[in-house]
């Protein structure tokens, strides 16, 4: 009967694809321990190092304390929460937005604002390297999907130009999860304003990170993106915040559909409250600690510099995803499992998450990183590559 399922499988093990899990024991950090081994890990996305951040920690515990562990009902049956509300409006302030709303997960928060916002009669148009909740959720919208190549502004004019749908709405990535690089925000936003198109901003990646005190990527220039109304935003809270959660912020009238129709908001147990008290600590250290980023910047750059002599590119990147370009999927595994035996930890990325032929090691970082920690990957690659 799974005879199909299990030859599925066999040909994605020989063609290097498939993907296993490591089992973590102990906090995150830019140290982890597995199976009851040391590595030094650029696997995760706690780009501050707040994860397993003293504070954070004591608000976990006062939370649950408080508030209990589980929240038990959704947030339209009295499963919202006074802290949930708190971090919300909280959330809004920090973004400059006139209303946020939580969702459990990222990927939820993108299915239930394109499935709420558009529908049959609608178009979107998505960067082909956007996240797959954003393409999962444009499907799940049955609205038209158009997709442009990767960062090309022409196309995407040129076709909401001719497009005739009753609603339109761009969807990107400010960080591309598996390049590093960036959107043109602004350019984005002036041309859904010119064309009545509504942009959603997936700025999982952005947010604390990029821009003033780490309020994300709007804040990197002066776009004024969070004061136009055709702007949606969505951060999530498990990357740099050291969390778990998403936020949605934009104008009022669009927060309140959320509520209304969001079916991912609606039809789900809310995240426990003490997840929202440990979040509103760590927004306090993001604008308050600085030197969090700047250590992040100062990381990113040695990086560079320690891996600009190696045969395989370092593509172009000034964010803390850092990818090598290996191309082949045998030898990018081959490459991180060579790493793995040296103590190291750096996944390897293959189809289809990234497009055939440029399977890559996906070097994350965090201000948690110590020189030496980034040293010692450096020294190893080299190594690895003259072998």
């Amino acid at each position: 009967m799974f005879f199909d399922l299990t030859e599925q499988l066999r040909i994605r093990e020989k063609k290097s694809l498939r993907r296993i899990r490591s089992v973590v024991d102990g906090p995150q950090g830019s140290h982890v321990t597995i199976d009851h081994h040391e590595y030094l890990a650029f696997t995760s996305n706690d780009y501050l190092g707040l994860a397993n951040h003293p504070d954070l920690v004591q608000a976990v515990c006062e939370g649950a304390q408080r508030f209990g562990v589980g929240a038990g009902a959704s947030h339209m049956l009295h499963g919202h929460f006074s802290v949930h509300h708190e971090l919300e409006c909280a959330l809004a302030q920090f973004v400059e937005f006139p209303a946020a709303l939580l969702f459990s997960t990222g990927y939820m928060a993108n299915i239930g604002v394109i499935t709420a916002l558009v529908g049959r009669e609608d178009a979107i148009f998505a960067d082909k390297l956007n996240h797959a909740s954003l393409n999962d959720a444009a499907l799940l919208s049955r609205a038209a999907f158009i997709r442009y190549s990767h960062l090309d502004l022409v196309t995407l004019q040129q076709r909401l130009a001719v497009s005739r749908a009753k609603r339109k709405l761009v969807i990107s990535d400010t960080v591309f999860s598996m390049e590093g690089d960036k959107a043109p925000i602004s350019e984005l936003i002036a041309l859904c304003e010119q064309y009545h198109a509504m942009l959603l901003l997936d700025d999982a990646h952005g947010f604390g990170v990029l821009g003033k005190q780490g309020r994300g990527s709007l804040f990197l220039e002066d776009h004024n993106a969070k004061h136009s109304p055709n702007v949606v935003y969505m951060a999530t809270l498990g990357k740099a915040a050291g969390v778990f959660g998403a936020f949605v912020a934009a104008q009022m009238d669009v927060i309140e559909t959320l509520i209304q129709s969001a079916r991912s908001y609606i039809y789900t147990t809310a995240a426990p409250a003490l997840l929202s008290q440990a979040l509103l600590a760590s927004l306090k250290l993001i604008e308050e600690e600085d030197w969090r980023r700047q250590a992040l910047i100062r990381n990113i750059m040695q990086l560079r510099e320690e891996l600009k002599s190696l045969s395989w590119r370092l593509m172009a990147s000034e964010t803390p995803i850092q990818p090598l370009l290996i191309g082949n999927n045998e030898q990018a595994v081959q490459l991180s499992g060579a790493l793995r035996e040296r103590g190291i930890l750096v996944p390897a990325i293959r189809p289809p998450t990234v497009p055939q032929g440029t399977a890559r090691l996906r070097i994350s970082l965090s201000a948690a990183h110590q020189p030496q920690d980034i040293e010692c990957l450096g020294q190893t690659l080299r190594e690895l590559a003259a072998s």
